[in-house]
């Protein structure tokens, strides 16, 4: 089924990865955000036992990182990529098939090996096929699809309520909904010419140990930033009485406004370098995760997601591109090698947060919490010389 790559136009190799992105991050991931006030008042899922359903999906992403960081042999990362495209839909599906537990575990951890693959291997073989190419290395237009992964999600998922209120039937609608994304996905994957496997397989990261392991750092506060809103961003909106029934909504406001957010954050980063475009991405995204503990009004909840949807896909985004940069020949092996620390922020933020809510009955404190890490990702980013 593998369009020969010659026939292959930019705009196809995009949308295929744009696609892709919607499987394995929207389905496999995004969907149990707006999903989640539903499980749990249908089937009494606590909030800590919520937030270890989450950190199990990140334990599934890290096992990917931590394995896509190994393998060298650029064929397995494509056929990878495509089994992760099949999974997303299948897990999403499997979740409507039994209240256990343990079988939640399972799928949200197979979840999560279908966002690495999205997120590392798909990234990587897209910005290696732009540059080969000859086109401008940015990861922008690629990573618009974790925008569209949302309002998809956000939007899938108020809509079936109104015709299905079971939770199962939802799962089940919402992994139906991935077959219209799979087959541009699958088709549309971006090739590898047999004349760089040699290559990529060699290819070690033009980075300094010292460069790696700072923006290793900032990048454990950014994925901590990340996850306590694309876990709980949903429930919290649903918890403050003047605004039950705006959930769904305020979820696919953060994709909204995550989509042009990927070329801003490029023309940024042009400007004033990807240093200082860093910076002021966590700045903002630190005040729109304090504005919802400030204040349960409708008005800090929209402010909120919409500073979040429009930061955190341009931390991902420039980071990502900034470390594939350095590694031109295997840049989702030096990606997914800087990407196990957003992991670890992934699998333990979302379980803090979940304890410190269920303690408290609010998540004001883990937000402030959060604000603090991402505080301390900015002071390591701002070590750096800005031509890094």
């Amino acid at each position: 089924m593998t369009i020969p790559p010659r026939s292959l136009q930019p705009w196809q190799v995009l949308t295929g990865g744009i696609c892709g992105l919607v499987l394995t991050i929207g389905l496999a991931r995004f969907a149990y955000t707006p999903l989640l006030p539903s499980l749990q008042a249908q089937t009494g899922l606590t909030d800590a036992a919520a937030g270890g359903l989450a950190a199990i999906n990140y334990a599934g992403y890290i096992t990917g990182a931590l394995a896509t960081a190994w393998i060298d042999d650029v064929r397995w990362r494509h056929r990878l990529y495509g089994m992760g495209l099949w999974l997303a839909i299948l897990t999403t599906a499997a979740m409507a098939l039994s209240d256990w537990m343990p079988a939640w575990a399972l799928w949200r951890y197979l979840g999560g090996l279908c966002g690495a693959a999205g997120m590392l291997l798909g990234s990587g073989l897209v910005l290696g096929w732009l540059m080969r190419q000859g086109r401008r290395p940015e990861l922008g237009a690629f990573f618009m699809g974790i925008g569209l992964s949302i309002v998809v999600t956000a939007l899938g998922a108020w809509g079936l309520a109104q015709w299905w209120p079971l939770w199962s039937s939802q799962w089940l609608a919402m992994a139906a909904v991935g077959g219209v994304f799979f087959v541009p996905a699958w088709l549309w994957r971006p090739p590898v010419p047999p004349e760089v496997v040699a290559a990529q397989a060699s290819a070690a990261p033009a980075v300094s140990r010292r460069w790696l392991l700072t923006m290793a750092g900032s990048y454990f506060a950014a994925g901590w930033g990340f996850v306590i809103s694309a876990t709980f961003t949903v429930a919290m909106v649903e918890r403050e009485p003047a605004l039950a029934g705006q959930g769904a909504w305020a979820w696919a406001l953060v994709g909204l406004a995550a989509m042009p957010a990927v070329f801003v954050w490029d023309r940024v980063a042009r400007r004033i370098g990807d240093t200082r475009a860093l910076l002021l991405a966590f700045g903002l995204q630190t005040c729109s995760i304090v504005l919802p503990a400030l204040s349960g009004s409708l008005a800090a909840a929209l402010a909120g997601a919409l500073g979040y949807g429009a930061t955190f896909i341009g931390i991902v985004s420039l980071t990502l591109a900034l470390v594939g940069r350095r590694s031109p020949n295997n840049p989702g092996k030096a990606m997914a090698r800087l990407t196990l620390s957003y992991g670890a922020a992934q699998i333990i933020a979302p379980v803090v947060a979940g304890a410190m809510a269920q303690a408290t009955g609010t998540f004001h404190g883990a937000l402030w919490v959060t604000a603090v890490v991402m505080a301390a990702g900015m002071g390591l980013l701002a070590t750096l010389p800005e031509e890094a």
